[in-house]
């Protein structure tokens, strides 16, 4: 049995709801969640096999008692994670192996980032120093738990802890600052084709040979392919709304749409298709705006976005497949002249809605994307990665965890041009968790390692917490910092966008709503329902205006 020791005051007990918490195998693979919270203050987890596991759970860091708001920095509520830990029958301290892990994590960015030479009185590192020394000093007053006299059954103490949480926060922040320090340097070469020229050069001394122009570079020893041009920023447009005034918006501050392609509005019945609102904002953005028109998810078996009629074929996969065949057919035939650029599937790896075995999800993954290959060979085609950091799999064992559905499409031949990713955040929906700067920069670099071109396709915070049912308060998906705000939906745009846009093997990246309206997540815009344009939208505007003109809008804190 693995099992950690939460205090509430001065002695173990409930500090916090148990939430978005499983365990974590090798590889950060989900591996179970039969995690549950004693009132005592006890954490318990039941491992189906001796072996060791990780816990990852939600931490309000900013309703912690134990934390001195004047001398910590308020980083809002926010999944973490411990290192791999053995089983034994002493309780670990959950503060303390949060804060281990934080920064183990700390010291393998810097190394990957290539920070490591850092001058010693830089903030970043001293205020890491600092936490790192803390955490020393949890770790000598957690050894005097365990004399005879400890306050504490669980032999650990409230001062440990207290000093455990302190290191926890002062780490995260640290490792916050250290993303977008990485961002700051990476942004400008970037931005000026420094970083492609540089790859180029690499690739011709190590080979010999003169790529192709224009083509990702794999380098040895550098992380994902390093693409040519600067990054691109878009938003996904509703078919459902239109207008003079959102197509300002679009033309102002994007340098691409994307038109969803759910099935359910396409061909609500079965044989009716429905094309006006797509057709509407395609002929604007081809025809006035003079846009690139991305589309998709075109096949997406979450529950919103597929006709009720689909269903009665859900435990038929051969007729499943047939109609997936005719519907990606019909949408990529009618709009092969216009779309460049096609998210083909999204999220089959997460299998929560039609259950399919592996093999039905890989043979469907790979049928969508050849056919798009056939239909429109110069289009790009894309796999899109939803719940990236696979929470999923600890849930279900019918579904795939996110890096192995993805080392498996390029594994297997599937010529998918690049991957997206979904970074959706403060949602009460599944994989919508808030995490940290670090934490989202990190899980780019994992998917960049399979050498495809990677491109944010779905990327949102509310601009206010959204209301959750009394009986959903384990989806409460926290926040970033604040709670949410239009003040700090614009912040995490700004901070997300510059630790996304700097990575040499990021496209770009797609806010995943222009704006709020019926049957999408409520608040995510970048305009009210209202139809005025939030400060968030000038924030993105902003952004691509500086980097039209090659220009970092970076300032790391």
């Amino acid at each position: 049995m693995l099992s950690f020791v939460v205090f509430h005051g001065e002695s173990p007990g409930r500090a916090f709801p148990l939430r978005h918490a499983f365990l974590l195998g090798p590889e950060s693979i989900g591996i179970g969640t039969e995690v549950s919270l004693s009132d005592e203050g006890l954490i318990i987890c039941k491992l189906t096999d001796r072996t060791s596991a990780g816990l990852s759970l939600q931490i309000p860091l900013n309703a912690l008692p134990q934390l001195d708001s004047n001398r910590v920095r308020e980083l809002g509520c926010l999944v973490l994670r411990t290192c791999l830990l053995p089983e034994r029958d002493r309780p670990y301290l959950l503060s303390l192996e949060l804060a281990r892990h934080r920064i183990m994590f700390f010291l393998n960015k810097l190394e990957d980032w290539a920070l490591f030479d850092l001058p010693t009185e830089d903030p970043i590192l001293t205020q890491f120093e600092q936490a790192r020394q803390t955490f020393t000093r949890a770790l000598v007053a957690e050894g005097i738990g365990r004399d005879a006299d400890s306050k504490s059954p669980s032999g650990h103490t409230p001062e440990a802890d207290r000093l455990a949480w302190e290191a926890l926060v002062l780490a995260i922040d640290a490792g916050e600052q250290l993303a977008l320090r990485n961002a700051a340097r990476d942004m400008t070469p970037r931005l000026r084709g420094e970083t492609y020229a540089e790859a180029v050069e690499a690739y011709i001394n190590a080979s010999g040979d003169k790529p192709p122009p224009n083509v990702p570079i794999i380098v040895q020893n550098s992380l994902g392919v390093t693409l040519p041009g600067r990054p691109v920023i878009g938003c996904t447009v509703s078919p459902a709304r239109c207008s003079d005034a959102l197509q300002r918006c679009v033309a102002a501050s994007c340098d691409f749409i994307n038109l969803p392609m759910r099935w359910v509005d396409l061909e609500p019945e079965e044989g009716a298709y429905t094309f006006v609102g797509t057709d509407r904002w395609i002929e604007w953005a081809i025809r006035k705006a003079k846009l690139p028109v991305f589309a998709g998810p075109v096949i997406d078996f979450r529950s919103a976005d597929i006709p009720e009629w689909i269903y009665i074929w859900e435990n038929d996969y051969e007729t499943l497949r047939e109609l997936v065949y005719e519907h990606v057919k019909a949408i990529v035939t009618r709009y092969r002249r216009t779309v460049s650029r096609w998210t083909i599937v999204s999220g089959l790896h997460v299998n929560s809605n039609f259950r399919m075995s592996y093999e039905q999800i890989m043979d469907l993954t790979r049928l969508c994307v050849l056919l798009v290959k056939k239909l429109q060979p110069s289009a790009k085609v894309m796999v899109e990665i939803d719940e990236p950091w696979g929470e999923h799999y600890a849930i279900s064992r019918q579904s795939i965890p996110p890096t192995l559905y993805a080392d498996t499409v390029s594994q297997a031949g599937i010529p998918a041009d690049a991957f997206g990713v979904r970074l959706m955040m403060g949602m009460p929906s599944p994989g919508c968790a808030t995490r940290d700067l670090m934490e989202l920069s990190a899980v780019l670099d994992r998917y960049a390692a399979l050498e495809r071109p990677i491109m944010v396709t779905a990327c949102a915070c509310p601009s206010a917490p959204l209301p959750i049912a009394e009986d959903k308060q384990d989806t409460d998906p926290g926040f970033w910092r604040e709670p949410w705000s239009d003040h700090m939906q614009t912040a995490w745009l700004a901070n997300v966008a510059s630790v996304v846009l700097a990575k040499p093997f990021v496209q770009g990246l797609c806010w995943s709503e222009l704006a709020d309206a019926p049957g999408t997540p409520a608040g995510v815009g970048l305009v009210s329902a209202s139809g005025v344009p939030k400060p968030s939208l000038d924030r993105l505007a902003s952004i691509r205006s500086a980097m039209v003109e090659g220009q970092s809008w970076i300032t790391p804190e």
